[in-house]
């Protein structure tokens, strides 16, 4: 039964707490692991000032517009645009999220499941022996990586079924300052390694010349996804939100805290890289493969490897608990399920399809899926382009339904406060959601495809 709004829904206990736990969502592995050797690949500062742009511009007011439209419908993505266009079909925009937030999880969970593993074998195993052999052996093993991510599933779907503020608001309070403070104590033993300046000159001395379209849309497309946008996470979140709030600082201490994990990332990971030769531009093997040699040549390696892998399980589980809590109040607000049934059934399903994930990199690995631009792939790299696509599109539906749908008088209304927070930047926020965005984010989405490179 669609809920419809008489019964008291949750809300958050206090504005650190949605700030943490927003912030919680769009701090994942995408600014630990990715953002790391997308710089290192894409020229260091060169990369991050692009980056910095793409955020300021373009992220920060899609995220505005999703928190807007949560609040203003009070209710998940997919009701939330019933409520605010009611009897159009752009409830499909909410359904493209609340889908790939189911997708998404299914992969998110095995990557999960092996930080935690690596957390283990940081302190139970030779760093030396931490390799790129033995992570291939480990993910293509047919029940290693499954049995952690089990465990990794059950911890998003125990902390959800504890609620909004018993549950992802009060435990959000208490990773994200641990994350913080784990990425400081790696930064402080980075930088006092002989040979860290190399990689501080990388990451402070931006080579201009190393910007070419190619690096911009990377920078574009890693601002836009490390945000947590297009999957309706910012929509249901900004949904349990009070009226009194201040939307536009709310999304700016939200993206800022976003890109400032993910700057420290880089000051975690490239003077140590630079310190011990390493290349910086490791591609995706860089956290599991290549960082265990670099802590195995630091003093106390092992301490700080196992640091490190407890920062990124953090991370994970910080977003992975978001993206549960999208798809499960959709069925709480629309079909009227309980809060734990609803995590149970849906972080079950998801923990099984992630099951095929996890194999296809093993004993399924001869199945293959074609996309476009991307060529044959695995179930799990699959299912990471096409979520890359939804995404995508639904940051674009979202701009085009706040511009020439639910209109700005409406909109400015709902991050104004009915005028109460106005400034001169509510009609760059028109222009840039009514025009920039949906440009930009349309020549992300052509790049995604292979159309343009």
């Amino acid at each position: 039964m669609e809920n419809n709004g008489s019964v008291q829904r949750e809300s958050w206990g206090s504005k650190i707490g949605f700030i943490f736990a927003a912030a919680g969502s769009a701090i994942g592995l995408g600014n630990i692991w990715r953002f790391p050797y997308l710089a290192g690949e894409n020229g260091g500062a060169a990369f991050i000032f692009v980056y910095l742009l793409a955020v300021l511009f373009i992220g920060l007011s899609v995220m505005l517009a999703e928190f807007a439209i949560g609040r203003a419908g009070g209710l998940d993505a997919i009701g939330s645009f019933k409520k605010l266009a009611p009897g159009t079909p752009w409830w499909i925009t909410g359904a493209l999220g609340v889908f790939s937030a189911f997708v998404i999880l299914s992969f998110y969970g095995v990557v999960g499941g092996w930080t935690i593993a690596y957390t283990f074998k940081s302190v139970s195993t030779p760093l030396t022996n931490l390799t790129m052999e033995s992570f291939v052996n480990f993910i293509t093993n047919p029940l290693q990586p499954i049995l952690w991510q089990v465990v990794f599933m059950a911890l998003t779907i125990i902390i959800v079924i504890l609620g909004i503020q018993g549950g992802i608001e009060k435990w959000s309070k208490v990773l994200m300052p641990v994350i913080f403070i784990i990425l400081l104590l790696l930064i402080i033993r980075g930088v006092t390694l002989p040979g860290s300046s190399a990689g501080l000159k990388f990451l402070l001395n931006p080579d201009f010349s190393k910007i070419n379209g190619s690096v911009i849309l990377s920078a574009l497309g890693q601002a836009f996804f490390s945000l947590s946008l297009g999957m309706g996470t910012m929509i249901t979140y900004g949904s349990y939100l009070s009226k009194k709030e201040n939307l536009p600082s709310s999304a700016l201490t939200v993206a800022s805290l976003d890109t400032l994990i993910a700057i420290l990332a880089g000051f975690a990971i490239f003077p140590a890289l630079f310190a011990v030769g390493m290349d910086p531009a490791g591609g995706a093997g860089l956290v599991f493969a290549t960082l265990p040699s670099v802590f195995d040549k630091m003093p106390l390696g092992a301490l700080f490897a196992a640091i490190f892998f407890i920062l990124l399980c953090f991370a994970a589980l910080t977003s992975s608990i978001s993206i549960l809590e999208c798809v499960v109040a959709y069925l709480k607000d629309q079909l009227g399920w309980s809060r734990k049934n609803a995590a149970i059934v849906v972080g079950t399903l998801i923990t099984l399809i992630g099951v095929a994930c996890s194999l296809s990199n093993g004993l399924w690995s001869d199945f293959t899926i074609v996309f476009p631009g991307k060529g044959a792939l695995n179930l799990m790299d699959f299912l990471g382009a096409l979520t890359d696509f939804l995404l995508s599109v639904g940051g674009l539906l979202i701009c085009l339904f706040v511009a020439y749908v639910w209109k700005f008088n409406k909109a400015n209304a709902e991050v104004t406060n009915n005028g109460q927070f106005t400034g001169v930047w509510v009609p760059i926020w028109n222009f840039i959601v009514k025009i920039v965005a949906p440009i930009v984010i349309g020549f992300v989405i052509l790049n995604g495809l292979g159309i343009i490179g």
